[in-house]
């Protein structure tokens, strides 16, 4: 249990965690508050034992009474807005911290960890730990402070109370020790069971168009079916091997409340306690019942904090690319790579390769499916790191860049863009935040989607859906392209920027792109041989390994992947649909 208490604060960092820990001194203090009952009550019960009930005795029962309300209301305000702050304050500053974290992650990251989990860590568990983990931490805090307090304060009036007090309080703590032992068995079930619940939601919507066109929804209702299942089961056989050892303890707490009444009671017949100590015994019982219980039953609950502690801290610790370089910037855009190997879960991806890209001129890679060709372009845009060999840019390898640094020399065009739930001319923007309009506009106009976005009823002020869905594929294209342009950044980098593209929309993105490139370092993968035969170079990539490089006419001197990729392709370009 403490050791989950100062693994939260320790997560919650050094602001919050002074609030945290003022917020739980301060509960022990409203408890104390609360506690100032027990004189009022003596006060009263002291005049009627006497025989005489003054005014005095009345407005003095009165006054501590009010005391009490007063300030243990006041001190609770202050401690819940503490708490509150803390605890939003940390899960939005983590989220933070986790997004700029994956900033630097190697892409691989992102195969291998599914967006559901990423997507769990960020929504359920951060809420776990903003509203459940914050509650439930303050008040096992303060329950166990309280009653250890009470035990203290205790042996000034009757130490034989206090040592019953003692023994309910060490069963207790050992009936929560089992607690916690069997919600530790359950709680990474539950977050799994939330993160498949997540991934399999996220699945099924962003795939409705597959599972209609492919009648699908039998297959995926299924699998979300069984998700939700899943997660009804863990969460209830959660609640099943809990209710019973929460049941335990709450008995423990109440028979402890029971046995000191029963004491007080039964010493001051006996005659070795005074009417006033075993009235004041009596209502300090209920008090502490109440303590324990309220501690008991959130106790519960602090393996989930644990478990989501260490998953957000998962990604967290995740190793970051290399971030010791430097604010460099090159002397040149050339771009070269020596000998790059690569591999992925033990598979060879790339194996030797070695290539130059001069300054302002176009480089095409083609080659099969599975090649390497889009890795090859991770690499070079340094998403990924090499297993071995080097990527350089100007001459020095881009390791010794600053991430930022060097991502300042690069634009990219995907092949599947995204768009931001956010207006149009912020999407554009994103490549410049500060930008005016105007250069916004401009941007577009070369891009040549300023003619639908005016059209669009809010023109610049449009919000896309999230992922730009209410837009078509070459619209897309085409503000990412307007995008880059905002950026103007010397070295682009183009990944089949026209493969989903309408015969319609073709020519305006064939003459976006061109308006992009203009006077840039250009490597594109790419395979359409009008795209492909105007590069400087092309480089022919299989199996890993460059096996052709030169221009286009060079290579369709030669016998190869080239030659045979262009036949096919000049072949199909050829075919006519009979009558």
């Amino acid at each position: 249990m403490l050791k989950t208490i100062r693994k939260f604060f320790a997560f919650c960092g050094e602001e919050n965690r002074k609030k945290f820990v003022a917020s739980v001194w301060l509960g022990v203090i409203e408890a104390l508050f609360g506690a100032l009952k027990i004189p009022a009550v003596a006060v009263m019960v002291k005049a009627l034992l006497s025989g005489s009930v003054e005014t005095r005795d009345i407005l003095l029962s009165f006054g501590i009474m009010l005391l009490s309300v007063v300030g243990s209301g006041l001190v609770k305000a202050k401690a819940t807005m503490l708490q509150t702050e803390a605890g939003y304050d940390t899960c939005a500053g983590k989220r933070i911290e986790i997004a700029e974290h994956m900033r630097y992650l190697p892409m691989g990251y992102f195969n291998k960890n599914s967006l559901g989990q990423i997507a769990s860590v960020t929504t359920n568990v951060m809420e776990n730990l903003e509203n459940v983990a914050t509650r439930v931490v303050m008040l096992v805090c303060e329950g166990l402070l309280t009653t250890a307090l009470i035990v203290v304060m205790l042996f000034f009036f009757d130490w034989r109370i206090a040592l019953i007090l003692s023994a309910g309080f060490a069963l207790f703590l050992a009936a929560n020790a089992r607690l916690q032992k069997a919600a530790g068995k359950m709680a990474g079930q539950k977050i799994d069971a939330d993160e498949r619940l997540v991934e399999k939601v996220l699945e099924y919507l962003q795939g409705m168009a597959e599972v209609k066109a492919y009648r699908l929804r039998g297959k995926k209702s299924g699998e979300l079916n069984a998700a939700i299942a899943q997660n009804v089961k863990t969460n209830t056989d959660m609640e099943m091997l809990l209710i019973p050892r929460m049941s335990a303890q709450t008995l423990i707490a109440k028979l402890t409340g029971v046995a000191m009444a029963a004491c007080s009671c039964a010493f001051f017949c006996a005659g070795s306690m005074d009417a006033l100590t075993a009235v004041v015994m009596t209502v300090s019982a209920f008090i502490i019942y109440a303590s324990l219980e309220t501690a008991g039953q959130y106790s519960a609950l602090l393996r989930v904090v644990d478990v989501s502690v260490d998953r957000a801290q998962a990604i967290l610790d995740t190793p970051q690319m290399e971030l010791d370089g430097e604010d460099l910037e090159p002397e040149t855009r050339d771009i070269a790579a020596e000998d790059l190997e690569f591999s992925y879960d033990r598979r060879k991806i790339l194996d030797g390769v070695t290539l130059e890209i001069p300054e302002k001129t176009t480089t095409a890679i083609v080659g099969p499916s599975g090649g390497g060709k889009t890795t090859l372009v991770n690499l070079l845009a340094r998403f990924w790191d090499a297993d071995a060999g080097r990527v350089t840019l100007g001459g020095r390898n881009v390791r010794d860049y600053d991430m930022d640094a060097l991502m300042k020399n690069f634009s990219f065009v995907f092949q599947n863009v995204y768009l931001f739930h956010d207006t149009i001319a912020d999407n554009i923007r994103f490549g410049n935040p500060d930008a005016p309009m105007e250069d916004v506009i401009a941007a577009a106009k070369k891009a040549c989607c300023h003619d639908f976005i005016s059209a669009l009823p809010d023109g610049y002020n449009t919000v896309v859906g999230e992922g730009g869905a209410s837009l078509s594929g070459g619209e897309r294209q085409r503000i990412s392209i307007a995008r880059a342009m905002m950026k103007d950044a010397p070295v682009i980098f183009l990944d089949e920027a026209t493969a989903n593209v309408d015969p319609e929309n073709e020519n305006e993105l064939s003459r976006a792109i061109e308006a992009l490139t203009r006077e840039k370092t250009v490597v594109m993968i790419a395979h359409r041989l009008k795209t492909v035969s105007h590069a400087d170079q092309i480089l022919v990539v299989d199996r890993g390994k460059i096996v052709q490089r030169g221009t286009h006419e060079e290579l369709m001197r030669e016998d190869g992947i080239y030659k045979t990729f262009v036949s096919e392709r000049t072949e199909a370009a050829g075919w006519k649909v009979k009558a």
